[in-house]
């Protein structure tokens, strides 16, 4: 237990190490490592995508026969997340990025293909100037234009930000509420001069159809004074009933209670003599 932390091993006098045995591997062995996704990618079995920073068990291998300025590519295998269809890429030392090989496609991805565009325009520029001098004074020339377009473009960012600056936000905001009352107040009062003028309006159609229906009628009759009634009207209005009509019983009680003296003497009844006062 004394020897498992010590650096330093023992050997024997007799130790060569030329007779250990070498450990014969292939050259296209695998190892089994760890990575993330190093872009987007589809699997073409299932369609699953497969985001950039994905995690997978890889396996890894060396490419034979291919190399990049002394530089060994490698080959990693993963699987699809849901199909579990093999996918394969490989390292590309020249672009600085990964290659896809098999089992996905690429998504598209437009960062690449532009600096693949400047190369190529790049590229292009320095073959037209490599034997042309005039082509080199050309280029240079519009460089510089470009060069003082933008400058200029930029002077008048500055300035644009400068003026900006000194403007009063507050300022503004207020004379826009100002502005936005007055728009408001403006359109309470047109429309409180239509209402106005619709009421005028009804109001004239009314009168006109009053006018018209007062011409149409005839004229109505000037009212006439009651007539103070008589006060012996009374009198010529209620028939005087015949002594006859009266029955015996009612002159009796008539004579009894209004005239005793009625009762002893003979004569007509009074209710025939004053019908108003003793009615039967």
């Amino acid at each position: 237990m004394s020897e498992r932390k010590v650096l330093n091993k023992y050997y024997p006098p007799d130790f060569d190490p030329s007779k250990i045995p070498k450990l014969k591997l292939p050259k296209d062995r695998q190892y089994v490592v760890r990575l993330m996704a190093p872009f987007n990618m589809r699997c073409k079995t299932c369609g699953e995508y497969i985001y950039k920073g994905k995690k997978f068990n890889a396996r890894k291998e060396t490419v034979q026969n291919e190399a990049y300025l002394g530089l060994p590519i490698f080959r990693f295998y993963i699987k699809c997340t849901r199909c579990l269809a093999e996918i394969t890429f490989k390292t590309d030392p020249e672009n600085t990025d990964y290659s896809m090989e098999h089992g996905a496609t690429r998504n598209f991805q437009a960062e690449k293909l532009l600096e693949e565009e400047e190369k190529r325009v790049q590229k292009e520029r320095e073959d037209e100037e490599l034997n042309n001098p005039m082509k080199v004074l050309e280029n240079r020339t519009k460089d510089s234009k470009l060069e003082m377009e933008v400058l200029e473009n930029l002077q008048e960012l500055k300035d644009l930000n400068q003026r900006q600056a000194h403007v009063d936000f507050e300022a503004v905001l207020r004379q826009h509420r100002l502005s936005e009352e007055e728009r408001q107040k403006q359109e309470q009062e047109e429309d409180e001069r239509e209402t106005a003028a619709l009421v005028e309006e009804a109001r004239k159609r009314r009168l006109l159809e009053d006018s018209d229906s007062e011409e149409d009628a005839p004229a109505p009759a000037p009212p006439r004074l009651a007539l103070r009634p008589k006060p012996t009207a009374i009198l010529d209005e209620v028939s005087v009933p015949a002594p006859a009509e009266c029955s015996r019983d009612s002159r009796e009680r008539l004579r009894t209670a209004r005239d005793p003296l009625c009762v002893s003497r003979p004569g007509p009844c009074r209710a025939a003599v004053y019908p108003p006062l003793l009615s039967c």
